[in-house]
């Protein structure tokens, strides 16, 4: 495994311990923004340093080397990338057709003055952003079945 990838995630880890030094010493509105990014760094950089670690150890070298044959197949197979590109087109007409919706009922919604917070649209986008990313998959997973 590559050397970039641990000091990809013990940089993650540093960046979220510089987030939560921060959000400790100053006292700011964001202080619930910077620990959600600082748990977001941390999380992946430990999940990162501890792959690196547990690969290179000798016992796993050789599953290590088939796990990368298999991924070398997996993602240069023509079929799956044809697969991959549909569901990808798939997923992005399904959110431009409810990103479009949500724009009119949003408006709908600020001219009738039902919504002043912008905490409600927040959260909406983020479930909107899963939504694209599960629906990727689901499109993924029925075209492999299909053909």
């Amino acid at each position: 495994m590559k050397k970039s990838y641990l000091w990809c995630g013990l940089s993650f880890i540093g960046i979220g311990c510089v987030l939560i030094g921060a959000t400790i010493i100053f006292d700011t509105r964001l202080q619930s923004l910077l620990y959600g990014f600082a748990g977001a760094l941390i999380g992946p950089g430990a999940v990162m340093a501890g792959k690196y670690f547990y690969w290179i150890m000798p016992e796993n070298a050789e599953r290590y080397k088939e796990k990368l044959d298999h991924e070398s197949i997996e993602i240069h197979d023509e079929r799956n990338e044809g697969l991959r590109n549909k569901a990808g087109r798939y997923a992005f007409l399904l959110s431009l057709f409810v990103i479009s919706t949500s724009i009119v009922v949003f408006s709908i919604l600020g001219e009738l003055e039902v919504i002043e917070n912008t905490r409600i649209i927040i959260m909406y986008l983020g479930a909107l952003f899963l939504f694209q990313i599960v629906s990727l998959s689901v499109f993924h997973r029925h075209l492999q079945k299909k053909c």
